[in-house]
């Protein structure tokens, strides 16, 4: 997993790249927190265009954003998801809790 991102208008942009499993996710959650910490941005977009895979740990990594964005009273979307990653989040509900800028085309 690779993550890249960047800061403009105290929007914070996090591109997640590869997989996101229970041996990446860890790692993912300490360099969201990271960033969020640095940056104290507003809003926080994490992109998913190139996660090729996701399983359950990757609930735990928006879980973990969103609440790091709550504490700052921010708010977090996620947006460019693949479809199997979309069906991971959408069978956890997490459309109710944060928000689904688009999906990728299938």
């Amino acid at each position: 997993m690779k993550l890249t991102s960047f800061v403009q208008d105290r929007q914070l942009t996090i591109a997640l790249t590869g997989e996101i499993d229970h041996h990446s996710a860890k790692e993912i959650m300490d360099t969201v927190s990271d960033k969020i910490d640095v940056y104290m941005p507003l809003r926080c977009i994490l992109d998913f265009r190139d996660v090729r895979f996701m399983d359950s740990s990757g609930i735990a990594v928006v879980l973990h954003a969103l609440r790091r964005m709550n504490m700052l009273q921010g708010r977090l979307l996620l947006q460019n998801i693949p479809a199997q990653p979309y069906k991971v989040l959408r069978a956890a509900g997490i459309e109710k809790i944060t928000e689904i800028k688009e999906e990728c085309p299938k």
